[in-house]
């Protein structure tokens, strides 16, 4: 069983200019204290062909962590344009939010993001070069996709999967994310 849940992930910022940063406000659900940090990353699939145009977006460590309820605004620069390759800067692409203990992936979510001109004179005939400054990022907010790792909470020694990988082994479940209602803490509540 799990010690950590992702009850809801609300994207903030949405749509946004392709330069402004993703914003993502996280809820966790501890059942236990954990006494290390859980680790929270932000990634930017640059090309559905290759995972060398992946873009880590930020990293935060969050912990310990008490058994309870906890929220937090998770906040990552764009990615970085000249990383992706020019085929691949418009249309769709996705984003994902992982969670890792112990440096074992334990829950994924990734949402759709559609890369677009607001013109509609660029949208009928883009320029060669993407001028980045006039997309806007828009992210399928109401269809996350959620993948859930069994792992070994008291054991650090199990190697972790790699971010881009996909297990297809009945250790993960895809299923979408409950939308749940916000959640109201004070300061205290979520101090790690």
């Amino acid at each position: 069983m799990s010690k950590v849940q992702i009850s809801n992930v609300v994207v903030l910022n949405n749509p946004a200019p392709f330069q402004s940063p993703f914003q993502f406000e996280v809820t966790l659900e501890c059942i236990e204290d954990l006494p290390s940090d859980i680790e929270c990353k932000i990634v930017y699939v640059g090309s559905a062909e290759s995972e060398e145009y992946d873009q880590v977006l930020d990293s935060v460590l969050v912990g310990p962590v008490p058994a309870g309820r906890h929220m937090f605004v998770f906040q990552a620069e764009a990615p970085d344009p000249s990383k992706i390759p020019v085929q691949d800067a418009l249309g769709v692409t996705i984003v994902l939010v992982i969670c890792s203990y112990l440096g074992k992936e334990f829950v994924r979510v990734g949402y759709y993001v559609n890369n677009d001109y607001t013109d509609p004179e660029l949208r009928e005939n883009p320029p060669e070069i993407p001028q980045f400054d006039k997309v806007q990022k828009n992210i399928l907010a109401t269809n996350p996709r959620v993948t859930r790792f069994k792992i070994d909470w008291e054991n650090a020694e199990t190697p972790a999967p790699q971010v881009n990988e996909m297990p297809t082994s009945s250790n993960s479940q895809d299923e979408p994310l409950v939308q749940m209602p916000p959640v109201e803490m004070s300061m205290d509540a979520m101090a790690f």
